[in-house]
């Protein structure tokens, strides 16, 4: 009995994944066929201004922090070669290759995942994207697309961002140690930064912005069951887009090293 039991436990589950995988990819087409013309202009720069420039004050602290701690990590094995010249170079290869994308999505998907899938959720339980389709509107284009497109534009902007001010962090920590002068920082660092390093952080974070903005569109928009389904989107928005980012990772890490 036992093992029945378990063996309908396990036969649901595995229906309800793959079941909202399929949900998901029907998701993902009603998308890309609202993307036509005509845009909702005002929303979509709307959505840009609340996950870019409400993003910055968490996305400065962090990303000077994790410059910072970076670089007091690294100088100890650095120094027991009498290789700490190296510091700026293997810095600037570690922030602009995996942390700043990483990191930025890290942040978006805690932060603009969960005010995503709250905020639609919200309209759905309120009825209020029903009341949008009654009165001869287009909700999904109008919350869905908007909101796709400025996570998907709006997160290599902050990637850039983050990796900027993290080196600042990692040359305030050197000038300290080191003395080295700003200019000769920066020379350091750059010169082994590749042009497939910053493409190839630049389609991670598209993708990242991607993959955030429809997770957390999608568990906001089929929301149901009162505020406790409100809750339960914000919550799944995060985690859901947390594990896509780091599956995606792997994936675009391993499809770069093929290149290299």
């Amino acid at each position: 009995m036992k093992s029945k039991t378990r063996t309908y436990v396990i036969s649901r589950t595995l229906d309800n994944f793959f079941g909202g995988v399929f949900e998901l990819l029907q998701f993902i087409g009603k998308f890309f066929r609202e993307l036509t013309p005509p845009f909702e202009w005002k929303e979509i720069i709307r959505q840009c201004y609340y996950v870019g420039y409400r993003s910055l004050p968490l996305i400065s602290v962090t990303s000077f922090v994790v410059g910072i701690v970076f670089t007091k990590q690294s100088r100890p094995s650095l120094a027991e070669f009498g290789a700490t010249s190296w510091l700026p170079s293997l810095v600037a290869i570690a922030i602009f290759r995996a942390l700043a994308p990483l990191v930025t999505a890290l942040i978006a998907a805690g932060k603009v995942g969960s005010n995503i899938g709250a905020e639609l959720g919200s309209m759905r339980v309120t009825e209020q994207i029903d009341a949008m389709e009654v009165s001869a509107t287009n909700p999904f284009k109008f919350l869905v697309v908007s909101r796709v497109l400025a996570t998907t534009l709006m997160l290599p902007v902050l990637m850039f961002y983050m990796g900027f001010i993290s080196m600042l962090g990692a040359y305030l920590n050197i000038l300290a140690n080191e003395h080295t002068s700003f200019t000769t920082f920066f020379i350091k660092a750059l010169e082994k930064i590749t042009f497939l390093d910053m493409f190839s952080s630049l389609i991670k974070t598209f993708i990242f912005g991607f993959s955030i903005g429809i997770i957390g569109t999608y568990q906001g928009y089929n929301a149901s069951q009162g505020t406790l389904g409100v809750g339960r989107a914000a919550n799944a928005a995060v985690v859901a887009s947390m594990f896509t980012v780091f599956i995606e990772e792997i994936i675009i890490v391993q499809i770069t090293n093929w290149f290299r």
